[in-house]
């Protein structure tokens, strides 16, 4: 029966793996599809984002219960070693005879995490169905996106029951000197639960110990796979993304190469190696490949938390622009053109198809969505390049922004005055 066991096991661990290899190969793949951009790495950034969650604790609760969430689900999981170990030998909680006396210090600390996911992952259902906070109610979330949070909450909860449930009729078997159950000490917390089960047969409490530990691994390997489609991918591309992320001042605005080698030649001024490499093609940005792999990765790995769009000004004000959107409608159109086998002819485009041109004019490219993204994502990279394409290649920028492009070209400004008379406005009447 043991062999049996770990035949299945390991059947179950290498079909879930090689699933999940082929999603994140398939996501890899769509993020390549972008533009080659060089990127310096910042650990410090990827410490103090990612591991920290340094910006989260601008809201200090929902921080807090993020963290929980967080730490908790990635410590618990610690326990996977040593399921996986068993499942593949056949053995009965090999760390114990590794850790000793210590295994239950660390059991214990991994069910209290445990506890503080449930409370987590109650909290966060409460605030999104009951509380109703605001960034959760947006029409950018009607659909999937929404079934997607409430779904992995539930998941949580199912796998920390799950461990806890395990650890239970653990201890009570062991209490009964049940067969391969070896006496390990007493958990913090299933210690005080086991009269739960205090009626169980040993028979009933093999049945609820072995199924609590299938589904666990089982609920893992389907949690896994569920990623790749899920905005809880940020789990593991918050690291890369913070890594990679720029840290210049909020205001410094990416040129683009091939028109700043051209006003360098017209002043006389002696333009970089990049520079003078740079050709003159595409302006701006129309579909994904147009945009860096940085900018594909940024939308791969929105949580889709909303705090972009709770603190832009035009959403604010009732414009249709929501910086959470745009960084949803560029990861469909990845995943719509990873669907045709990575061809974006397909008569359809991020520009005018994903995100209307009423959605990019209403920008004002104040920052405010990348100031307040926990992850370093910077919607108004692809908002600009978008912008660009519309404005360079297809000459539609409104009638207001024509004068004013024609003002800053002949007045240095975007008023229709002298330069000589710039500075009118400080003298005393």
């Amino acid at each position: 029966m043991a062999i049996i066991s770990s035949v299945i096991f390991a059947i179950l661990l290498g079909i879930g793996g090689y699933f999940a290899f082929k999603s994140f190969s398939k996501i890899r793949k769509s993020i390549l599809l972008g533009k080659d951009e060089k990127r310096e790495g910042n650990l410090k950034n990827m410490v103090l984002m990612a591991l920290g969650q340094k910006k989260m604790f601008d809201k200090p609760i929902p921080a807090i219960l993020h963290l929980f969430i967080y730490v908790g689900f990635l410590v618990v999981n610690i326990e996977m070693v040593e399921i996986v170990i068993d499942g593949i030998f056949g053995t009965h909680r090999v760390l114990s005879h590794i850790f000793g006396s210590f295994y239950v210090v660390l059991i214990s600390i991994f069910e209290c995490f445990a506890v503080a996911v449930i409370f987590s992952c109650i909290a966060f259902w409460i605030r999104r169905h009951v509380v109703k906070v605001n960034r959760f109610q947006s029409a950018d979330l009607e659909g999937f996106a929404k079934k997607d949070a409430d779904t992995i909450l539930y998941v949580e909860v199912i796998l920390m029951v799950a461990f806890l449930s395990m650890n239970m009729a653990d201890l009570q078997l062991q209490q009964l000197k049940a067969e391969h159950y070896p006496n390990t000490g007493n958990f913090l917390i299933s210690s005080s639960l086991t009269s739960i089960y205090a009626d169980f047969s040993a028979s009933n409490l093999v049945l609820v110990e072995r199924f609590s530990w299938w589904l666990h691994i089982i609920g893992v390997l389907m949690f896994l796979n569920y990623l790749p489609f899920s905005k809880h991918l940020h789990i593991m591309l918050a690291f890369p993304n913070t890594y990679y992320a720029s840290t210049n001042l909020y205001g410094q605005m990416k040129n683009m190469p091939e028109v700043t080698k051209e006003v360098k030649s017209m002043l006389g001024v002696a333009t970089t190696e990049s520079e003078n490499s740079a050709v003159a093609g595409k302006f701006g940005a129309k579909d994904i490949q147009d945009l860096s792999w940085k900018n594909l990765l940024d939308a791969y790995s929105c949580t889709e938390c909303g705090r972009c769009t709770a603190q832009c000004p035009a959403n604010l004000t009732g414009k249709k622009l929501s910086p959470r959107k745009i960084m949803m409608s560029t990861r469909d159109r990845m995943e719509d053109v990873a669907s045709k086998n990575y061809n974006a002819n397909d008569g359809k485009s991020l520009l005018g198809d994903y995100i209307s041109h009423e959605e990019l004019l209403a920008c004002t490219s104040c920052n405010a969505c990348v100031d307040a993204c926990p992850i370093n994502i910077n919607p108004l990279e692809i908002i600009s390049e978008l912008k660009r394409f519309k404005i360079m290649e297809e000459s539609a920028a409104p009638q207001s922004w024509n004068m004013m492009f024609s003002n800053l070209e002949t007045s240095f400004s975007p008023w229709k005055f002298s330069p000589s008379d710039r500075f009118n406005w400080a003298k005393e009447s």
